[in-house]
C-alpha cells in the first residue's frame, strides 16, 4: 500500500463513520447490530450484547459519566435495569465516549459509578464507538430495546423529564412492561434528550 492509500484510510473511516449517522438510528424492526463484539466490562471481562441476550428481550441503553443528562437519569436506568434483568431481559450499559473529550467517562470512572450505583447489569466500553455508529445512537443517555425475537421495538428517552419527581409517561418501562408480557408496545420511538456521543476518531 502506497503511502496516499495509508493517509486515505483515516479518511475512508471518517466518512463512514459519518455515514452511518446521517442514516438515522436503527429502524424499529430492525436487528441487534454488532452483537458479538466484545466490549471491556467494568468487572475487567469481555462482553459482547449477544452474552447479555435473555429469551425475554434485551435492553441496550447508551450513557456515560460525565454528561449531566446521562447523571440526571442515571439512577432511574439502574432501577430499571437491575428491575428487568430479574424478569427476563438481557440488560447492557454502553459508553461510547472519548475519555480524552471528557475526563470523567474513563474506564476508573466507570467501574466507580456502576459500583456506587448498584449496577446488576454490564456496563462497557464501546473502545471504538463503533457499536455506537452501528445503532445510529447520537446522544447519552438513549435506549434501544429489543423484543424475544431480538427485533427493536422501543427507541428513544428515558421517560419524559429529566426530574424524576415530574415524569408523566415512563416511555421505556412501559416499553419493558409490554415485551415482558409478550404485547406489542404502544409508543416505539421518541425523541432522545440528552448530551451528544463524543464518539471516538
Amino acid at each position: 500500500m502506497n503511502s496516499k492509500a495509508i493517509l486515505a484510510v483515516p479518511v475512508i473511516l471518517a466518512l463512514a463513520g459519518a455515514a452511518a449517522l446521517a442514516g438515522g438510528p436503527l429502524a424499529i424492526g430492525g436487528s441487534i447490530p454488532m452483537a458479538d463484539t466484545k466490549m471491556k466490562g467494568v468487572d475487567g471481562k469481555e462482553v459482547a450484547i449477544a452474552d447479555v441476550k435473555q429469551p425475554g428481550g434485551t435492553l441496550v441503553v447508551f450513557t456515560c459519566n460525565h454528561c449531566p443528562f446521562a447523571k440526571a437519569w442515571e439512577t432511574r436506568i439502574v432501577e430499571l435495569g437491575n428491575t428487568y434483568a430479574a424478569k427476563g431481559i438481557g440488560v447492557i450499559a454502553v459508553n461510547a465516549n472519548d475519555p480524552k473529550v471528557a475526563e470523567e467517562d474513563s474506564f476508573d470512572v466507570m467501574q466507580q459509578r456502576a459500583k456506587e450505583r448498584g449496577m446488576k447489569f454490564p456496563y462497557v466500553v464501546d473502545a471504538t464507538s463503533g457499536v455506537a455508529r452501528a445503532f445510529g445512537a447520537t446522544k447519552t443517555p438513549e435506549a434501544f430495546l429489543f423484543d424475544k425475537d431480538g427485533k427493536l421495538v422501543y427507541h428513544g428517552a428515558i421517560d419524559d423529564s429529566q426530574d424524576q419527581g415530574k415524569v408523566e409517561a415512563p416511555y421505556l418501562k412501559n416499553a419493558l412492561d409490554s415485551v415482558v408480557a409478550g404485547k406489542e408496545v404502544a409508543v416505539k420511538e421518541t425523541k432522545s434528550i440528552g448530551c451528544g456521543i463524543k464518539f471516538r476518531s
